[in-house]
């Protein structure tokens, strides 16, 4: 006998999780399957998927306890606090890691338990359609289960890009799961790609002593942030110790017991070898749709191999939808769970919406990293006429009270309406900041609203108060 549904969610990570919430608060008989990926000590699946088992939440517990360490060890004295030369002791560390990770991923059955969304342990894949009644359902193989579903949504995430020809063990050669249970900290750690993942893990291990090179394929550092971040970004962090060479092509890669050997040629030919402890390969990450059985129900992919998807996330089939990593654009948990909603409410008929251009991007190295909307060089090549705002933290005397001068606020908006077109933040809590931005472009405010609007003092969010300001030429502190 199978087990009948409304809808399927095939995949337990943020986009998946979110669904099925949001699909039964509206009234839909939902059920999740997950597989054992990333399974407890009994060998039962972990929600939460990449972000909560090994990218988002763990990373952040690392980067902040790095950050700590760092400040103990640096920024203590200067502010007359006296505590001696920090110890950091990786395995509390990475334990402390551990247990914000169960708390969290079983938070999520908590809150399936709540809702009364159904829980099934095994990969689902599809079998196909069948009539049933009146209408026709998915046939769908849970583990050993047969379940049917009206309606079925694939979230089945993404998974790291690896090397041609390089093994990933986790143990010398990592990827992000590796790169967040290294036991020890390495003399020296070598990265490949410069990208959030490849910033962070290196931020990391350099904060708690490790000595960190980046090789990075592309010409021009974190392309996709505003020119003016990155010329930042690569400036401060170079300034910590974060050794960053673009333009790289790699060769061979040799591991050893003791470590790994990285031969690369350099952007004016000149041939290289880079010997490490540790490797941390970030250079990507590949939509999962492995064991979908896509072909056999016509399952339409990219060749990116990514389920193609319209505006709305619908598939080419009928019933079939499809959300966050799996699908085309940014590779984000918030952006997964924002489809998520959206699919839900739009099988309950509701006007379901995800606007696209306002999408947050962080990057959490110190000082953090975020972006929404259009950079400048994204405008030039447009040819849409700008104003431009710009204000350093090294003007605000919250920053400064923080010690955390470093970067910027940037506000772009349209010459001829005033629109906010783009917000652009490198500094403390710019993670935080940038909500700000989100909230002024989706309801589409001038830089006028902002700078109109009051700004509680000492705060570092008068320097998106003074950026805004800035756009019109008349910044008060500045």
């Amino acid at each position: 006998m199978s087990k009948q549904f409304d809808l399927l969610v095939v995949g337990g990570g943020p986009g998946g999780y979110v669904a099925a919430i949001r699909a039964a608060q509206l009234g839909f008989n939902v059920a999740c399957c997950e597989s054992n990926a990333y399974a407890d000590p009994k060998g039962e699946p972990r929600l939460g998927g990449t972000c909560l088992n090994v990218g988002c939440i763990p990373s952040k517990a690392l980067l902040h306890t790095s950050h700590l360490f760092e400040e103990a060890g640096h920024s203590f004295a200067e502010q007359g606090i006296v505590v001696g030369t920090p110890t950091i002791e990786v395995g509390r560390m990475l334990a402390r890691k551990n247990a914000i990770v169960k708390q969290l991923t079983s938070g999520i059955k908590g809150l399936f338990k709540k809702n009364k969304v159904t829980l099934l342990n095994g990969h689902g894949s599809f079998v196909g359609r069948k009539q049933v009644g009146g209408g026709e359902v998915w046939q769908m193989q849970v583990g050993d289960d047969l379940v049917e579903a009206k309606q079925v949504i694939v979230a089945t995430g993404s998974k790291a890009r690896h090397l041609p020809g390089v093994l990933v063990d986790n143990e010398i050669v990592c990827d992000n799961v590796g790169a967040l249970d290294i036991a020890a900290v390495p003399k020296r750690l070598a990265v490949i790609g410069a990208g959030v993942i490849g910033l962070e893990m290196g931020s990391v291990w350099r904060r708690l002593g490790a000595e960190v090179t980046i090789l990075e394929a592309l010409p021009d550092f974190l392309a996709l942030a505003d020119v003016d971040v990155a010329k930042e970004a690569a400036k401060v962090f170079a300034k910590q110790g974060l050794k960053i060479i673009l333009g790289i092509e790699i060769g061979d890669v040799k591991v050893s017991q003791k470590g790994v050997s990285i031969d690369y040629t350099d952007r004016d030919g000149g041939e290289h070898r880079l010997d490490a402890d540790r490797l941390i390969v970030s250079i990507g990450r590949i939509p999962n749709t492995d064991g979908l059985a896509a072909e056999q129900v016509g399952l339409k992919l990219n060749e990116r191999g990514q389920v193609e998807v319209d505006a709305h996330c619908r598939t080419n089939l009928p019933g079939v939808w499809a959300v966050g990593d799996v699908v085309a654009g940014p590779m984000l948990a918030h952006k997964a769970m924002e489809e998520g909603v959206m699919v839900a409410e739009l099988m309950a008929g509701q006007a379901g919406h995800c606007n696209f251009d306002t999408i947050p991007w962080v990057i959490y190295t110190s000082p953090e990293i975020a972006w929404v909307g259009k950079t400048e060089q994204q405008l030039k090549a447009a040819g849409i006429a700008y104003k431009a705002g710009k204000i350093p933290f090294a003007a605000n005397g919250r920053a400064l009270g923080m010690g955390e001068p470093s970067g910027f606020v940037k506000i772009l908006a349209c010459a001829e309406t005033d629109r906010i077109l783009g917000v652009h933040v490198i500094g403390a809590n710019a993670s935080e900041l940038i909500s700000e931005g989100v909230v002024a472009m989706e309801f589409a405010a001038a830089s006028e609203d902002l700078a109109r609007i009051c700004h509680a003092h000492p705060t570092l969010s008068e320097v998106v108060h003074e950026a805004a300001l800035a756009c019109d030429k008349r910044p008060l502190h500045f």
